[in-house]
């Protein structure tokens, strides 16, 4: 298999180690699925506020990957958690605090202690080509591999390949979710959290009174208790776009 385009190839005399930031999506599943061959590790970031099949789910894959996965997790470990030590939710200049505190940090930390040079297979979907360029130009110090998008996969052909190695997705998809995100996702838009609020009423509440204990919006400027349930767009579900290219793509 040819490297793949979007990734930086960085000079360097010292041992690389491939490392996959398996984030429990499907996109992300099948990317590790079609690089398991250069892959040493497989790091898993758990955060309490996933769905409880997202475990079960890391499962499935790992016997699908036949190479272990490793859970590891901050401290704080849940969203709640982070927003109130950071004392705001999601800001445009600094991002999420659930991302920062729960997953850079901890990713940050785990670089530190490695010896290796260090190449990332990431998730990302042949839609998705200007993100891949922003993690090669924001972690110059990392290669970047980008599975899905040297064999121009989309999200629905990875949901197919995913079914044609008879791994079941996890539940937020088939509850018309477009990612296996924590429940209560504070970067989601307003069609997102008023699909929270009738699918996950007790999430809603929980965040919505975060909100104005902390004095911060996962929204921009307009607080949960306050969203106008019929605001947002509904995003319909993902559904296999299936082919003769998705039966091919069996992965032993």
């Amino acid at each position: 298999m040819s490297k793949a385009p979007y990734a930086r190839n960085s000079a360097t005399s010292k041992a690389v180690l491939t490392v996959s930031w398996f984030s429990a999506g499907v996109s992300s599943a099948v990317a590790t699925a079609l690089d398991i061959d250069r892959i040493d590790r497989i790091l898993y970031i758990h955060i309490e506020d996933q769905h409880e099949d997202t475990l079960r789910f890391v499962h499935d894959c790992e016997a699908w990957f036949g190479i272990p996965t490793e859970t590891i997790q901050s401290p704080l470990k849940s969203v709640e958690n982070a927003c109130r030590m950071a004392a705001f939710v999601n800001s445009g200049r600094l991002g999420a605090a659930c991302t920062e505190r729960l997953k850079r940090r901890l990713r940050k930390q785990w670089e530190s202690e490695q010896t290796k040079h260090l190449r990332y297979v990431w998730g990302f979907d042949c839609h998705e080509v200007e993100r891949a360029d922003r993690i090669t130009h924001s972690m110059p110090n990392q290669d970047h591999l980008f599975p899905l998008i040297e064999q121009k996969i989309n999200k629905a052909q990875a949901h197919a390949i995913l079914k044609a190695n008879s791994i079941r997705r996890p539940a937020m998809y088939d509850l018309g979710y477009q990612n296996n995100n924590c429940i209560g996702c504070v970067k989601g838009g307003m069609g997102y959290w008023n699909k929270i609020r009738v699918d996950f009423p007790a999430v809603f509440a929980a965040r919505a009174k975060m909100e104005r204990d902390i004095g911060g919006t996962c929204i921009n400027g307009i607080y949960l208790d306050g969203l106008d349930p019929e605001r947002g767009r509904n995003e319909p579900p993902i559904c296999d776009e299936c082919g003769i290219m998705c039966e091919l793509m069996r992965i032993p």
